[in-house]
């Protein structure tokens, strides 16, 4: 009699449909022994390792009687929450809840995240060194290979806790940062300013500067944290803040800020870059704020503007765009220091800008020699810091001649130099 041949049926192929079974959640299968070891023994673990704690690791006991509570009621959880878990285990969700319910706020602000992991590997100890008693022989491996699968999520839930705290501060952080960065434009008091530049970290009270220029289209979190890091290399404290097309850059301490200003022009988009003079203190920084932004709105007036650039070189633009702080800063730092030295410097200086810059014309309408026209300039260049032998700073200083003419008499300047 034939074999009776049995039908072949063909193997479906490789991760085809029929070959996927629906994936199960894995089962720690513990015995009612076991179960119910676990459950009589929550309160003696629970005991064991605050004890535990205590005993090995030292910054647990330097901790409030609060916050001890908070982190041992997170640690008395877990315990809790692995007998639920070894009965019948289920997605990684249940940790957030169940373990840590609501101490993530006090978790994070209490310890570390290198600390925390500390916390769940003393819980993890104390749990398998009493697995002899908890279970039988032939349960032993399997309860601690679920204490080790255990521990894994626990770690992984804290870190994601972590994490989310750490987005949450820096969101909030970057709010405040913005709330201090718009107080200092806008010349907030000086006290509920300073709360919030200390609640950032910000130590600097003196040579605070001020970066004006056009921001880059994509001025997202990765670009100002890339910002930020390259300030600090050359300010003890920063902070960064977009208004519209602006970006804003808040230094403190500059160590070397001819260098510094440099350098960091360059992550600004294309465009002219701003600075304002260094302000000696943080009330002062208002007023370097409001020169760098009345700088770059008439940058433009200057082709040759350097990349960055003083505010206090665009001061004749500043005053031709209606910037009554310059007009003020070339009355009280050039046109009455030169009235004030007297010697002729007033009188030099305008024949010297009126006869095209020709010390020699100067000399003739002035019936003097060209070396005293000569050595009178240089006295202008001492008296005021700026060079009537350069072309750019002849041209602020025709300008401060010519606003200080036109200046009233009546009009209150203030004595204090600016520059």
């Amino acid at each position: 009699m034939a074999a009776t041949k049995k039908p072949v049926t063909e193997s479906p192929a490789e991760g085809s449909p029929a070959t996927k079974a629906p994936r199960k959640p894995t089962k720690v299968h513990g015995s009612t022994e076991t179960l119910e070891r676990l459950r009589a023994n929550v309160g003696s673990l629970s005991s064991m390792m605050r004890s535990e704690l205590e005993n090995t690791l030292p910054w647990y006991r330097r901790l409030s009687a609060d916050e001890r509570s908070a982190l041992g009621l997170v640690a008395q959880n877990g315990i809790t929450a692995f007998v639920s878990w070894y009965e019948q285990p289920s997605s990684p969700s249940w940790v957030l809840s169940d373990v840590f319910g609501t101490a993530p706020t006090e978790l994070t602000r209490a310890i570390s995240l290198q600390r925390a992991l500390q916390l769940i590997r003393t819980v993890v100890q104390v749990v398998e060194d009493r697995v002899p008693e908890l279970a039988a022989a032939e349960e032993q491996t399997a309860l601690r290979e679920a204490v080790l699968r255990y521990s894994r999520e626990v770690a992984f839930a804290a870190a994601d806790v972590y994490a989310r705290a750490a987005e949450n501060r820096g969101a909030w952080d970057t709010r405040l940062e913005a709330l201090a960065v718009d107080g200092i434009l806008r010349g907030e008091n000086t006290d509920a300013l300073q709360s919030r530049i200390s609640a950032l970290g910000w130590t600097s009270h003196s040579h605070i500067t001020i970066m004006v220029g056009p921001a880059p289209q994509e001025a997202n979190a990765l670009f100002l944290a890339t910002l930020r890091r390259a300030a600090a290399r050359f300010a003890e404290d920063v902070m960064v803040g977009i208004q519209g097309d602006k970006l804003i850059l808040v230094l403190g301490n500059v160590k070397d800020p001819e260098s510094a200003y440099l350098r960091l022009s360059d992550l600004f988009a294309p465009g002219p870059v701003v600075y304002g003079p260094m302000a000696a203190t943080l009330s002062d920084a208002t007023a370097s704020a409001k020169a760098a932004f009345a700088g770059i709105s008439v940058a433009k007036g200057w082709s040759g503007a350097p990349r960055p650039v003083s505010a206090d070189d665009l001061l004749p633009e500043r005053v031709m765009g209606g910037d009554e702080s310059a007009r003020r800063a070339l009355i009280v730092n050039i046109y009455r220091p030169l009235i004030a030295a007297s010697n002729g410097l007033i009188e030099t200086l305008s024949s010297y800008l009126q006869g095209g810059h020709s010390l020699e014309a100067a000399a003739r309408e002035l019936f003097v020699h060209s070396n005293t026209v000569r050595y009178r300039l240089r006295r202008v260049c001492d008296v005021t810091g700026w060079d009537p032998l350069i072309p750019r700073e002849a041209f602020v200083l025709q300008t401060a001649v010519i606003v200080g003419r036109l200046a009233t008499p009546s009009k209150n300047y203030a004595t204090k130099p600016l520059r």
